[in-house]
């Protein structure tokens, strides 16, 4: 493990940011970090809750909100969408935030619920029902569906229809469970309902799901001589109203109580953590002295019960109809450790069970089967999630040390003991967030190897692994960009080529976006493939143009046959070779075609850009040669450039009906037919690559035409997409950057007020609206929003009022073309 990054408060004067107590953190799937500080208010003396929301690539781009909550908060939880986020007080107030217009940046209090005075102890979000398994073991398999299944488990609530029902369950201090559930119509069912019927107080708790839909609830009072008990909770409605039903489950009393060399040595309990939300049956105990501590793994098992003899005599047991009971079995525990201060659990569901220590010890190097440790002297461990023996160690003043020692065999060294109250686990277990007794926001890089020397090859297919999950899951894959070197980075865009091309042509139509977006942000890594990202880029906009142009026609007749008019554009263009246009143009139903004029003029912006890309590609084709030129690897994608072709065809159409949305060419002669001239030479092109298994060098009459266009057309200037001013480039020398929240690196001391344009071109140069091809003008005075990964620039306000352009506009409401996130951006920029 090393440090990639820490991100502090700036000292004031008279307002301080300071650690809250308890201090919680959270990590959701879209790789946003939420967690809490008091501010301290010198002159008034008085304190405010504040929640903190950042994206891991802009750190210090920090959404800092008044939480409103009057008492410290105990809790924050996101939901299996990344997108909400819940916070709980020791008030007993819950409350939930959503994005406000779905920005990173910008959050609001949406929805809550209360349980007056009683502190909450424990929160989670109902189930939803879906749970996806890795198959660790078969990372080699060439068949998704091999590596990732889905398992059978049920939501907590559902609808009608079976549809799972959102909302969100708590645990407070004196032992009462409350569920909120979300109706679709916005109101919100509260139901609170007594653990059991002795309520005793309750000062540690957590929340897991079944596959069968019930939940169970673990809590302890602290104390390492009261047993730990465990609840099961069963939620539904009932005439419109919340009902719960609980039942008592077999309890525990962790094994250092019971032993008599440890009877009284650690007095309380610490930390009681279910090993993952969905897997009930496995619990970690940690109980605590003042200066040491001890780790427990439990698992839940069924055991057959006993049958004395007098009873085998009366009615023998025979197979299956042996009594069977639940009992808490021991699995493994640590010797004495240092205090420890927070534990960070692994949110990868890989499939181990309880008889699975052999595979746990086969797989040992696979990041996702450990969980962290960290400790009051400053330390970090990663230990196994099951056998609890250690991966990795990092100690908090490795920065003294040499870098390239090994950090198993460093020493510890004296010094403050500054150390983690807040720990969270990344989605991939591949890095690791900590805010530590001074506030500090530290981002740590856990190695796919766990520390210990592996092949290239073996920690490429980590990797790989790793990016196929978050490719079907949809989760953001930042914190594996962390691991990639640029000598990777063409090794594992073919290998993640290589193995979408061997699934079904179904999942290939529903990843080809993602995957496109994933080889974007990998090339964006290294110099040798930093051209390429424009490309990727380029082919996302083209996918999404052509998708949404099609989605405009419109059969003639309803009886229509099975195929859609795009789907007969695509078989018609791909089948009828012709270089004419207008000949391809006969053999389509031109009234599918027919829009209304104010429709056709409104995608005029879009049309011009697929005008000047096929111009820009064409023209660019004499310098194939030059790989680090921008709209390289169009040339030789045979895909693309049909997709480019059936577009021409639509545009030809809609130009008889509008000719004023047809893409504008400045020519040399007036008598000059563009359309005609590109389509010919597009065609000629595609051709040539057509298919992909047998592609041909353009002939030297092709290339002799392209030559000659800049002397017919004005080869116009492509806005690519700026260069991303996130922090995954900064940090490719392994070096610790050291950042400040509010102030972006190289700016740490200055207040500059647009420090985030991430799509400044040049002082003074225009800027333009990426998504809808509108020029901003050099100084923008619309407010603007910017995509987290890519840097794509688009106006938050939609100037259209036509139902296309809103259609259009709608596909980006929640996700950039890449699927990052959205941020607001300030209005001044310079």
């Amino acid at each position: 493990m090393d440090l990639a990054y820490v991100c502090e408060w700036e000292k004031k004067p008279k307002s301080n940011h300071c650690p809250s107590i308890p201090l919680v953190c959270a990590w959701s799937c879209r790789n946003l970090i939420a967690f809490t500080t008091d501010l301290r208010n010198e002159e008034e003396k008085d304190l405010t809750h504040m929640v903190h929301i950042i994206d891991t690539e802009h750190p210090w781009d920090v959404y800092s909100v008044n939480s409103g909550h009057t008492e410290v908060i105990t809790c924050l939880e996101w939901d299996q969408s990344g997108s909400r986020l819940l916070s709980a007080d020791a008030d007993g107030h819950i409350k939930c935030w959503s994005m406000t217009d779905h920005l990173a940046n910008s959050w609001e209090n949406t929805v809550g619920s209360v349980v007056e005075g009683d502190p909450v102890v424990a929160l989670s979000w109902l189930h939803n029902g879906v749970k996806l398994a890795l198959h660790v073991e078969k990372s080699g398999a060439s068949n998704f569906g091999e590596k990732f299944s889905r398992v059978k488990f049920s939501p907590s609530l559902t609808l009608f229809g079976g549809k799972p029902m959102e909302g969100w369950i708590a645990v407070t201090i004196s032992g009462l469970v409350t569920v909120s559930l979300l109706k679709p119509n916005g109101q919100v069912l509260t139901a609170t309902e007594s653990l059991c019927r002795l309520r005793c107080r309750v000062a540690l708790a957590d929340v897991a799901f079944t596959g069968g839909g019930n939940i169970v609830v673990a809590t302890s009072d602290g104390s390492s001589t009261s047993p730990v008990q465990f609840y099961k909770v069963c939620v539904s409605v009932v005439n419109e109203k919340c009902k719960i039903d609980t039942e008592i489950l077999p309890s525990l009393f962790m094994r250092c109580t019971t032993d008599p060399a440890r009877k009284d040595k650690y007095p309380a309990i610490t930390h009681l953590k279910f090993l993952a939300r969905d897997m009930s049956e496995q619990v970690l105990l940690c109980a605590s002295n003042q200066n040491n501590s001890i780790v427990e793994c439990w698992s839940l098992r069924k055991e057959g019960l006993p049958v004395n003899n007098i009873f085998q005599q009366i009615s023998p047991v025979v197979g299956d109809k042996q009594p069977m009971i639940l009992k808490w079995r021991i699995l493994s525990a640590t010797n004495d450790l240092d205090r420890v201060s927070a534990v960070a659990l692994p949110k990868l569901p890989i499939s181990l069970t309880n008889t699975d220590l052999k595979v746990a010890n086969d797989t040992k190097f696979f990041p996702g089967l450990g969980l962290a440790l960290a400790f009051h002297d400053g330390s970090v461990h990663i230990v196994h999630r099951l056998s609890l023996q250690m991966m990795a160690v990092f100690y908090g003043s490795s920065s003294q040390r040499p870098v390239d020692e090994p950090a198993l065999k460093r020493p510890r060294t004296t010094g403050p003991l500054v150390h983690f109250k807040a720990m969270q686990l990344s989605w991939t277990s591949l890095a690791l967030a900590g805010v530590d007794s001074h506030g500090k926001l530290s981002m740590l890089r856990i190695s796919p190897s766990m520390g210990h020397v592996l092949d290239m090859n073996m920690s490429l297919r980590h990797l790989l692994f790793l990016l196929e999950y978050c490719m079907v899951t949809g989760y953001d894959w930042w914190d594996i960009l962390l691991h990639v070197q640029p000598s990777m980075v063409q090794n594992l865009v073919e290998k993640l080529h290589e193995e979408y091309m061997r699934q079904n042509a179904a999942l290939q139509q529903v990843l080809s976006t993602r995957i496109v977006a994933m080889k974007a942000s990998l090339c964006k890594l290294s110099s040798s493939t930093i051209a390429r990202v424009c490309d990727y880029h380029a082919k996302l906009f083209l996918i999404a143009i052509s998708c949404t142009l099609k989605s405009l026609l419109r059969p003639h007749f309803l009886n229509t046959p099975d195929k859609s008019p795009g789907d007969r554009l695509t078989e018609i263009c791909s089948k009828i070779t012709d270089v004419d246009i207008d000949k391809v143009m006969i053999n389509l139903k031109t009234e599918e075609f027919v829009l209304e004029m104010t429709t056709l003029q409104s995608l005029q912006q879009l049309i011009q850009w697929v005008g000047d890309f096929v111009l820009y590609l064409l023209a660019s084709l004499p310098n194939q040669g030059s790989p680090v030129r921008p709209g390289h690897s169009f040339l030789r994608d045979g895909a693309s450039l049909g997709m480019f072709r059936e577009l021409m065809v639509v545009i030809r159409i809609w130009g008889l009906l509008k000719p004023s949305c047809l893409p504008v060419y400045t020519a040399t002669s007036d008598t000059q037919d563009s359309m005609s001239l590109l389509f010919r030479l597009l065609t000629k092109l595609w051709l040539c690559c057509r298919e992909e298994n047998h592609i041909t060098e353009p002939n030297d009459a092709l290339i002799d035409e392209c030559c000659l266009l800049p002397s017919q057309l004005l080869i116009p200037n492509i806005d690519w997409l700026p260069i991303n001013d996130g922090i995954i480039s900064k940090l490719q020398n392994k070096q610790l950057v050291r950042l400040q929240f509010g102030k972006a690196p190289g700016l740490v001391g200055h207040t500059v007020s647009s420090q985030f344009d991430a799509f400044v071109r040049a002082p003074g140069q225009p800027k333009i609206d990426h998504l809808r091809r509108l020029h901003l003008g050099a100084y923008p005075t619309e407010e603007c929003k910017s995509c987290t990964r890519c840097g794509c620039v688009t106006m938050l306000k939609s100037p259209n009022k036509v139902t296309a352009v809103k259609q259009w506009e709608q596909r980006w409401i929640k996700n950039c073309l890449c699927g990052g996130l959205w941020r607001k951006m300030p209005l001044s920029y310079s």
